[in-house]
């Protein structure tokens, strides 16, 4: 399947690198970009005045409608020269509870999702529901960029973190037209469990699965010497020089990660390749 449907959602004027790199990725894989500009109402009931609190409201409702109307603007004067691109540009207003249902449904109708780090000082305002949001309620694979942007060409050298899950395998399938294309699929597997479902063979299955799809994968086992099995998959990364990590997503639940950390979690906080994760 080829990704025709390119979505990402802008929150704030800054992410201009965001959106070029959805816009470059759509140019090469020749698909329509959509493009949602979201106003965030982040007011909460029962901190006014008593009966203050529908003009409290509604000036917060006010205040996200001109951002999201002022996002969508900045957009089409910056992609109004886009020659070579298909795109479409919507504005929307969300209180907090509500992104997962909007971002879900538009993510739900698309092939790929293209988002910033959701996680760091500098990442975007309320990235983490969004990207959530279309891993969870829309269903979408989402790829994740690190703060230098997207590689002008498709990545040749990608790094598929397996542990035999299905959140694992749900990735590696939605990122089989990137593997394709790549020259070379490392299948990288950390401290393979002696009992589980792959045994004395990890990561054999799954690789002659790709090579039967045209994809070049080779298998490497690693011992884990780091206290986080991310740490691990990230040295590795940078050893065989890397261009894109294919891997599971929340494996724990978004909580658990939140709280304790997770290889989710700190994988996107330390990376400097984009993560491509679905589940």
């Amino acid at each position: 399947m080829a990704y025709k449907t390119i979505l990402t959602v802008l929150t704030e004027k800054r992410q201009t690198p965001q959106l070029d790199a959805a816009a470059a990725l759509a140019v090469r894989e020749d698909a329509h970009l959509d493009i949602l500009c979201l106003g965030i109402d982040h007011s909460q009931a029962g901190y006014y005045f008593p009966g203050g609190t529908p003009y409290a409201f509604q000036e917060a409702i006010d205040a996200a409608m001109e951002q999201a109307e002022t996002l969508e603007q900045a957009v089409r004067r910056h992609l109004v020269s886009a020659a070579d691109l298909r795109w479409s540009v919507d504005s929307a207003v969300a209180q907090i509870g509500g992104i997962a249902n909007l971002v879900g449904m538009r993510a739900r109708f698309s092939d790929l999702t293209v988002l910033g780090r959701p996680y760091g000082g500098d990442a975007p305002g309320d990235a983490e529901a969004v990207t959530e949001a279309a891993l969870f309620e829309g269903g979408c694979p989402v790829l994740i960029l690190p703060d230098t942007g997207l590689p002008d060409q498709p990545p040749r050298r990608i790094l598929v973190a397996w542990n035999q899950s299905v959140e694992a395998l749900a990735a590696v399938r939605r990122a089989l037209p990137l593997l394709k294309q790549a020259e070379t699929v490392e299948i990288t597997v950390v401290d393979p469990r002696r009992g589980g479902p792959e045994r004395s063979d990890p990561g054999g299955a799954l690789t002659q699965m790709l090579t039967r799809h045209g994809v070049r994968a080779e298998i490497a086992v690693l011992a884990r010497t780091a206290p986080a099995i991310s740490d691990e998959l990230i040295r590795r990364a940078t050893e065989i020089d890397a261009e894109m990590i294919v891997m599971g997503a929340y494996g724990h639940s978004r909580f658990r990660e939140a709280i304790l950390g997770g290889a989710t979690r700190n994988m996107l906080e330390k990376t400097n390749v984009p993560v491509f994760m679905a589940r």
